[in-house]
């Protein structure tokens, strides 16, 4: 029997983890978003906001290579309600996509070489003086004033801000003064902060993504020839510690907009932890590739636990045996200590945490302890001899018993806040705000976390205390 899709509200405060095998770029990943479960009302609230309008959006289901997916596609006729285009003298940006040319890239490369998804990747550098623009100074303010949630605002701004830096580094230029084509400015606007706004509404605890594919080769512009990838792509990745692949086809997998999403919502470049998929979303691009199906894909993990409670086991709650993983380090600067839980915990442990010992002859150390699934063992094992060093470890299984957990979502002051639900056959036992949400809210608040922390808990209590 097929486990039932989890509701709307269930897939608010989960891990989320992008798989990139053809590329990334703004439309790909707001449709796999859609598909994940987003409600559509949510994104066109938002674009209604920006006064993009929500009837912008052409949302319609397609098979690409035998892989049905969801393919957006944006109107981009009229202007944006709230910012002046301007007649334009300079280069253009044009991180949206037209949607009026079947195959990529305005700047005249041969097809065999654009990376087509559901528009033609118009974020070349090609030049035109006769079309409108928009600076992004003015699109900053439309996104500044507009009437968006703190959280679609703050993802929205600060995907564009990695555009804008990349571009403005790119030319020799100054933030404010990149300057988007009035076709690609509706489109980029559409595909941003409607993918903003579909990330604020699942607030996931985590975003994990392996690497993006960005293909190689070149393509012609109005500036000549340009190598792939994209150059604004690549810086944007450049300037977050992204983690690029070929993708082993010779033309241009993601776009400056795709790559500045990921750069956004990625917590951890790693491959995907160990959970249970909840739900699964896929966004298609519009070319049709000869080896793979041109599409993005979100999947949505819950965290990994037991159903085969056991007689002596408290009612609602889970028994399960685990692994647990110890190694000795006493040779390690603790200054990799952070880093080597993280790869830790990406390789699919269930719990990392350290512990201070004393060896011999007096010798302080630490000790590295985690808990992983049978099937996650090797991996696990095989990331702590890699990241720290230690020369062996040892394991031991483990039994325990879990409490049943779940995450709902709170509206407070700071914005909406995922907390975590611990029950014992129904019984609420243990209430926790996700930590890093409540640390994304007081950076952009200017508050301490311990402020968002109690509100988040104080909306919860009053959501849950009896009428």
């Amino acid at each position: 029997m097929s486990a039932a899709r989890p509701s709307a509200a269930e897939l608010r405060g989960l891990h989320l983890h992008v798989d990139c095998a053809s590329g990334a770029a703004g439309d790909m990943m707001l449709g796999a978003l859609i598909d994940l479960g987003v409600p559509v009302d949510a994104i066109g609230e938002a674009l209604d906001a920006i006064g993009a309008g929500r009837e912008r959006l052409r949302v319609a289901r397609v098979v690409k290579g035998g892989i049905a997916a969801i393919d957006v596609k944006v109107d981009t006729s009229g202007t944006l309600s709230g910012v002046s285009p301007h007649a334009h003298h300079q280069h253009e940006h044009d991180h949206g996509h037209d949607h009026d040319q079947e195959h990529g890239h305005s700047h005249g490369h041969d097809h065999e070489h654009g990376h087509d998804h559901e528009h033609g990747h118009d974020h070349s550098h090609a030049e035109d003086h006769s079309h409108a623009h928009y600076h992004y100074a003015d699109i900053r303010r439309r996104i500044t004033e507009a009437a968006l949630t703190d959280d679609t605002r703050r993802i929205a701004l600060d995907i564009f801000d990695r555009i804008a830096r990349a571009e403005a580094k790119l030319h020799g230029s100054t933030v404010d003064d990149v300057a988007f084509h009035e076709v690609g400015a509706i489109d980029s606007v559409v595909d941003v902060v409607g993918t903003a706004a579909a990330l604020a509404w699942l607030a996931p605890a985590r975003v994990t993504c392996a690497s993006v594919a960005m293909g190689h080769g070149t393509i012609r512009c109005a500036h000549g020839v340009l190598p792939v990838p994209a150059p604004a792509a690549l810086e944007v990745l450049r300037e977050a510690g992204g983690v690029m692949a070929d993708g082993g086809l010779a033309r241009e997998l993601c776009t400056p907009t795709g790559a500045a999403i990921l750069a956004s919502a990625v917590t951890a470049w790693t491959p995907a932890p160990a959970g249970r998929p909840a739900a699964i979303g896929w966004g298609a691009g519009d070319a049709d590739l000869a080896d793979r199906p041109n599409a993005l894909r979100v999947t949505a993990l819950a965290p990994a636990t037991s159903r085969a409670a056991g007689a002596d086991d408290a009612a609602g709650s889970d028994a399960d045996s685990v692994w647990q993983i110890d190694a000795n380090v006493d040779d390690m600067s603790p200054e990799l200590c952070a880093p080597a839980a993280d790869a830790i915990f990406a390789a699919g442990a269930l719990d990392v945490w350290w512990s201070p010992i004393t060896m011999k002859k007096g010798r302080p150390a630490l000790l590295l302890s985690a808990l992983a699934t049978s099937d996650a063992r090797g991996a696990v094992v095989a990331a702590i001899l890699r990241e720290t060093t230690t020369i062996g470890v040892r394991y031991a299984p483990r039994s325990r018993t879990v409490l049943a957990r779940r995450t709902v979502t709170v509206e407070t002051r700071y914005g909406a806040i995922p907390i975590k639900v611990a029950e014992d056959g129904g019984s609420l036992r243990n209430a926790a705000p996700e930590y890093e949400a409540c640390a994304a809210a007081a950076r952009q608040h200017g508050v301490p976390v311990k402020l968002v922390f109690t509100a988040a808990l104080a909306a919860f209590d009053l959501a849950h205390s009896p009428s």
